[in-house]
C-alpha cells in the first residue's frame, strides 16, 4: 500500500513537472541574407501552436515542450526544423530556395508558392530585368512568358503596346488584360489624348502604363487563366497582370543609385529609297540638287538618360521606402521624345502590438511627351516619314536666300513639315492608396484598401501658317475673302478613379494534412473621364505660337472654330469568394465566384456571375535525384470583359448644333457581357536535382455573345443609327505552352542558366452571322479600302483581298478570278486569305551568367506564322508614283506599267516572321576596401545593348508593328503604314549599393 502511494505521487510529481515544462515560452528571430524577416512563420511542428514574426524579425510562441521541433518557414525561401531542446531563444536564418517552383507568385488578392498553384500563373521578378530602360513596363515581359504576346505599335519612345494573353478574346471590346498595382486595378482606358487631326490623320495616344517606374517594381505576375483571374470576374477575361512594388526589407538603412546614359540609332534594314544619283539613272527629272538623304532629313540620333535614387528602412514595427526617378529619352525622329520623372513613397506601420497595420503608398509621375508628325491614316500626301520618302532627291531642301524649297501643296518638304509642327503632351497622374490590416486573431484577418487614381493631360499641337496644305488647316475669311492656313489644338483630359475593397481573410492549419485558406469581400470602383479641346484654324502668317492664340484664328472670328466636351462615369460592384485548401501535402483544391454590376449593361443585365475550379496534386514534392517536383493541374471556369465603350446600352446623342443631333447610340436594355468560359491542364516540374524547371500547358478558351455596334437598328422615335447588340456565335482560342529552365553550372563563384519558352495559338469565329471589313488602308486612290476582315469560319485578322500573281508582259498585275484563274483586276475577284495577322508562335529565350564580379545576359524574343499588310509599300511605291515622286530600287527595277493601279493585294502582304536580339548586358560588381572606406557596399558598372539584331524577311521598317487602322469601329492587327521606325540603343549605367 505504501509503495502504491507512493508510485503515485511520483507519476503526479512528474506530470506536474512535465505540465510546467510545456508551458515554457520560446522566442527568438528570423533572419535572411538581407537582415530580419518580418512575416516568417514558426509552427510547432504536428500542432497548431504558432506564431508570425513581427517587422523586426521578433517572434514568441506560448506553451512549448522541451523536445518539441519547431518549423520556421517563408515563400521563396528553404523551411527549417529546429529542435527545441529545453532553449527559451532561438536565432534562424533561412536561406534563399532556388528551385522555381518554390518561388512565391502574387495572385489576386493573396500570394501563393508556385508549386501550390492550381491556376497557370507566371512571375518575373526584378533580378529578370535590372539594367534594361523601359518607358513602359509592358516590354519588360517580351519574350519573357509563355502565352504572352507584347507588341510595339512602333518605335516612338512611349508609345502604346499592345499585351496578348493566350489570344485575342473580343471583336470591337479591349483585349488587353487588366493591370493591378499594389492591390489597385487601373481603368484599363488612355490617361492622354491621341493626336489631333490636322487634315493629315491621327495618331495614338501614348501607353498610360508609362507613368511606372521601372525600378520601383518588384515583381509582375501573369495570371492567365480561368482559375487565377475569376477573382477578378468581369474584367479576367484577358488574363492579369499583377505589379507589385518595392518595399523595405533591412533593419539597416540603404541608399541605391543608379544611373545610365544611352545612344540610340536607327535600326532597320529597310532598303531604302533611290539615291539622287539611282534616281537619275532610273529617268528621273534632274531638279539640280545632290546630296538628300531621306535619314538625314528626319532622323537623328537620340540621347537618353536615367537616373534613379531610393531609399529604405526599416526600424521597430515601421518600413519604409522612398524614391524618385528622372529619365530623358530622345526619340530618333526629330522633334520626339519624352521626359518622365516620377516620385514614389511607401510605408508599413504596426500599431497595438500587431493588431492594426497601416500601409499608405503614392506614385506619382509627370510626363511630357513630345510627338512628330507620324499619324496612323495620313491620305496620299503624307506624314512627315512619307513625305520624307517620297521627296525628289534632286530637289533642294532650301533656296539660296535660305527659305524652304515649295513643291506644291500636295508635296510636302520634310523639313519644313518638320519644323513647321509642334506637339506636346504634358501628364501628372497619381496612385494613392491606404492598405488598412486588422488581425482579429491568429487565423482571421480584415483587410479595407482604397485607392485614387487622378490624371490629368493635355495635348497641345499647332501647324504654321506657313505650312500651305491643300485641303488642310485652311479657312476663307469673309472679311477680305483670303485663304488663311494654319491650325491649333488643345485637348485636356482628366481622369479621376477610386478603389473601395473589403475582404476577410480566414487560413488555418487543423492539421499537418488539412489547411483552409478562405477569402471573401466586397468591391466598388468609382471611374470618371472627362475630355474637352479646341481647334483653331487660319491665323496671320506671321504668326508663331498659335497653341497660346487660338483666339486669333479666323474660325474664332466668324464663329465656326471647332469645340468639344465629354464625359462618362462607370461604376462597377462586386461580391467575390474564394476557398483554397490543402490536403494531406499534396492535393490542392480551390474555388471561385464573383458577382460583379457594371452601369455599363443594359437595365436587365446589369450583373452577372463568374465563377473558376482549380485543382492540383503533387506527384512528387521535394524529391531527391531524378525527380524533384512534378505536379499535374487543371482548371475550369467563366470570366468576363469589362472594356467596351460606355454609354453603349442606353439611348444616347449629342447637339452638334441647336437643331440636329450628331452621334446617336440606341438603347439596348439586354445588353450583357461578353462572357470567357475557359479550361485547360498543365503539368509543372523539377528534375534532375533541381537543374531543370519547366511547365506545360494546353488551354481552350470560347468567348459568346460578343458585342458588336450594327448600324441602322432604331428605337422609336429615335432615327436610325447604331445599337450595340450581343451577336451570335463564339470566337475559339485554343493553344499549347511550353517553359524550360536550366541551371547549367551553380557554384559559389560560377553560374550559367539558359531559360526558353514558347507557345502555339489558333484562333476562330463560329456560327458568326455578319461580313465585316475592317483594317483600313491609306494612299492615293484608296480611300474606303480594306485588307481585312471577319467571318464565319474565319480566324481572326483574316485577310480578305486580290490574289496578285504577277506582272502581265504589258507591265500590268495579274490577279484571280472567283474560280482561282490568272486575269486582270477588271474581272479579278476578291478572296478570304488562309493568313492571318495574329502569330501562330511566339517564343523567347534567355541566359544568363556570373564569374565571381562579372556578369553577362541576353535575351530573344520573336513571332512566327504571321502576315503584315506593308500599307506603306502599297501607298507610296508604285511605277505610277515615279518620277515625281522617289520610289525604293527593286520597284525602280520593276516592269510594272506606270498605269497599273496599286490595288490592295497579296503584293503587299509578307511573312511577318522574326527573331529579335532584346538585351545584351555585360556588367562588372566591385567590392572592396576603398568602397568600404566610402561607406559603399557594392559599385556595378554594366553596358546594355538593346535591339542589336533582328533576323527577318520583312520588307518594312520592322515587323514589330502594330499601327491603329481601325474601321468603323473595329480594331485592325498586322498593318504597317509609315510607322516610327525602331532604333537600337546602346547604355553605359551604374549601380551603387550605399
Amino acid at each position: 500500500m505504501k509503495n502504491s502511494l507512493i508510485k503515485g505521487l511520483m507519476v503526479f510529481l512528474t506530470m506536474l513537472c512535465t505540465g510546467l515544462t510545456y508551458s515554457q515560452d520560446v522566442s527568438g528571430t528570423v533572419s535572411d541574407s538581407s537582415g530580419p524577416l518580418p512575416g516568417a512563420t514558426i509552427l510547432v511542428k504536428g500542432t497548431t501552436n504558432g506564431a508570425q514574426t513581427d517587422l523586426d524579425g521578433k517572434f514568441t510562441i506560448k506553451k512549448v515542450g522541451p523536445n518539441a521541433v519547431l518549423v520556421f518557414s517563408f515563400i521563396g525561401l528553404k523551411s527549417q526544423e529546429v529542435k527545441v531542446g529545453g532553449k527559451s531563444t532561438v536565432k534562424v536564418t533561412l536561406t534563399a530556395d532556388n528551385a522555381e517552383l518554390k518561388e512565391v507568385v502574387v495572385i489576386g488578392y493573396g500570394s501563393v508558392k508556385k508549386k501550390d498553384a492550381t491556376g497557370a500563373v507566371d512571375q518575373i521578378n526584378s533580378k529578370k530585368f535590372d539594367n534594361v530602360a523601359a518607358t513602359n513596363p509592358a516590354s519588360l515581359l517580351q519574350g519573357k512568358v509563355s502565352g504572352v504576346q507584347v507588341t510595339s505599335s512602333s518605335g516612338e519612345p512611349g508609345g502604346g503596346m499592345s499585351i496578348r494573353i493566350r489570344g485575342t478574346s473580343s471583336i470591337r471590346s479591349g483585349n488587353g488584360p487588366l493591370i493591378v498595382v499594389d492591390g489597385v486595378p487601373l481603368d484599363g482606358g488612355d490617361t492622354a489624348a491621341g493626336g489631333a487631326d490636322t487634315g493629315l490623320g491621327t495618331s495614338s495616344a501614348k501607353s498610360p502604363l508609362n507613368f511606372i517606374n521601372q525600378n520601383d517594381i518588384e515583381s509582375m505576375s501573369i495570371l492567365k487563366d480561368a482559375s487565377s483571374t475569376a477573382i477578378y470576374g468581369a474584367r479576367g477575361a484577358n488574363g492579369v497582370i499583377i505589379i507589385t512594388t518595392k518595399k523595405s526589407k533591412s533593419a539597416e538603412p540603404t541608399l541605391n543609385y543608379s544611373s545610365s546614359v544611352g545612344f540610340s540609332s536607327y535600326a532597320s534594314k529597310f532598303e531604302g529609297v533611290l539615291s539622287s544619283a539611282q534616281y537619275l539613272a532610273a529617268g528621273g527629272t534632274n531638279a539640280g540638287s545632290t546630296g538628300y538623304d531621306w535619314k538625314k532629313a528626319v532622323l537623328q540620333n537620340g540621347l537618353s538618360y536615367n537616373n534613379d535614387l531610393s531609399y529604405g528602412v526599416r526600424s521597430g514595427n515601421s518600413s519604409t521606402r522612398i524614391s524618385i526617378g528622372a529619365s530623358n529619352t530622345e526619340g530618333i525622329v526629330k522633334n520626339s521624345g519624352i521626359d518622365k520623372y516620377t516620385i514614389s513613397m511607401s510605408n508599413s506601420t504596426e500599431f497595438l502590438g500587431g493588431f492594426l497595420t497601416l500601409e499608405p503608398k503614392i506614385m506619382y509621375a509627370g510626363i511630357r511627351d513630345k510627338s512628330a508628325m507620324i499619324s496612323n491614316n495620313a491620305g496620299y500626301i503624307g506624314n512627315i516619314i512619307g513625305s520624307a520618302l517620297y521627296w525628289n532627291p534632286t530637289l533642294p531642301i532650301y533656296n539660296a536666300d535660305g527659305s524652304y524649297h515649295v513643291k506644291g501643296n500636295d508635296y510636302l518638304n520634310p523639313v519644313q513639315l518638320e519644323n513647321a509642327y509642334t506637339d506636346y503632351t504634358n501628364t501628372s497622374r497619381i496612385l494613392a492608396s491606404m492598405n488598412t490590416k486588422i488581425k482579429i486573431n491568429n487565423h482571421l484577418k480584415y483587410n479595407f484598401l482604397f485607392a485614387v487614381d487622378n490624371s490629368n493631360s493635355s495635348r497641345k499641337s499647332q501647324l504654321l501658317p506657313t505650312m500651305q496644305i491643300s485641303g488642310v488647316a485652311q479657312t476663307t475669311y469673309a472679311q477680305d475673302g483670303n485663304t488663311y492656313y494654319g491650325q491649333a489644338n488643345i485637348t485636356n483630359v482628366n481622369k479621376f478613379n477610386k478603389t473601395f475593397e473589403h475582404t476577410l481573410d480566414y487560413n488555418k492549419d487543423f492539421s499537418d494534412n488539412f489547411n483552409l485558406d478562405l477569402i471573401g469581400g466586397y468591391s466598388y470602383y468609382n471611374y470618371n473621364f472627362n475630355q474637352n479641346g479646341i481647334t483653331g484654324i487660319g491665323f496671320n502668317p506671321n504668326q508663331t505660337n498659335l497653341i497660346d492664340d487660338v483666339q486669333g484664328s479666323i474660325t474664332w472670328k466668324d464663329g465656326t472654330f471647332g469645340s468639344a466636351s465629354y464625359r462618362n462615369e462607370v461604376n462597377l460592384q462586386s461580391y467575390f469568394a474564394r476557398a483554397t485548401a490543402s490536403l494531406y501535402k499534396n492535393l490542392n483544391v480551390n474555388a471561385t465566384i464573383r458577382k460583379d454590376g457594371s452601369s455599363k449593361l443594359g437595365a436587365n443585365n446589369k450583373y452577372g456571375n463568374f465563377y473558376s475550379v482549380g485543382a492540383a496534386y503533387k506527384i512528387f514534392d521535394s524529391k531527391e535525384g531524378l525527380v524533384n517536383d512534378l505536379k499535374i493541374r487543371g482548371s475550369y471556369g467563366l470570366t468576363g470583359n469589362q472594356e467596351f465603350t460606355p454609354n453603349s446600352a442606353i439611348a444616347f446623342a449629342s447637339y452638334v448644333s441647336p437643331t440636329s443631333l450628331g452621334n446617336q447610340i440606341n438603347s439596348n436594355p439586354n445588353l450583357k457581357w461578353e462572357t470567357t468560359l475557359s479550361s485547360g491542364i498543365g503539368l509543372d516540374f523539377t528534375l534532375l536535382n533541381n537543374k531543370l524547371t519547366g511547365g506545360f500547358d494546353y488551354f481552350q478558351r470560347s468567348t459568346k455573345d460578343l458585342i458588336f455596334a450594327k448600324d441602322g437598328t432604331s428605337t422609336q422615335p429615335s432615327p436610325n443609327s447604331n445599337q450595340f447588340v450581343n451577336l451570335p456565335g463564339t470566337l475559339e482560342n485554343k493553344g499549347y505552352e511550353i517553359s524550360l529552365s536550366y541551371k547549367i553550372l551553380n557554384t559559389q563563384d560560377l553560374t550559367w542558366d539558359i531559360s526558353a519558352n514558347t507557345s502555339f495559338l489558333s484562333n476562330k469565329l463560329k456560327n458568326f452571322p455578319l461580313f465585316v471589313p475592317m483594317g483600313a488602308i491609306n494612299g492615293q486612290g484608296l480611300s474606303g479600302a480594306t485588307a481585312e476582315v471577319l467571318q464565319n469560319n474565319a480566324p481572326l485578322y483574316s485577310y480578305y483581298m486580290f490574289d496578285y500573281k504577277g506582272l502581265a508582259a504589258d507591265g500590268s498585275s495579274i490577279y484571280t478570278d472567283a474560280n482561282g484563274n490568272p486575269t486582270g483586276l477588271g474581272t479579278a475577284s476578291k478572296h478570304l486569305l488562309n493568313k492571318t495577322a495574329l502569330p501562330k508562335m511566339s517564343a523567347g529565350f534567355t541566359s544568363s551568367f556570373s564569374y565571381k564580379g562579372f556578369d553577362a545576359a541576353v535575351s530573344f524574343y520573336g513571332a512566327f506564322g504571321n502576315y503584315i499588310y506593308n500599307n506603306t509599300s502599297e501607298a507610296l511605291f508604285f511605277k505610277g508614283a515615279f518620277p515625281l515622286r522617289n520610289i525604293t530600287p527593286s520597284v525602280a527595277s520593276s516592269t510594272q506599267s506606270a498605269s497599273d493601279p496599286n490595288t490592295p493585294s497579296t503584293k503587299y502582304l509578307e511573312k511577318g516572321d522574326f527573331l529579335r536580339m532584346g538585351n545584351l548586358t555585360f556588367g562588372y560588381t566591385l567590392t572592396s576596401k576603398f568602397l568600404e572606406q566610402a561607406k559603399i557596399k557594392s559599385a556595378r558598372f554594366y553596358v546594355n545593348g538593346q535591339n542589336l539584331l533582328l533576323f527577318t524577311k520583312y520588307t518594312g521598317f520592322d515587323p514589330e508593328v502594330d499601327v491603329n487602322k481601325t474601321f468603323n469601329g473595329v480594331p485592325s492587327a498586322g498593318i504597317d503604314y509609315l510607322a516610327y521606325p525602331k532604333s537600337k540603343t546602346i547604355s553605359f549605367g551604374v549601380n551603387v549599393n550605399f
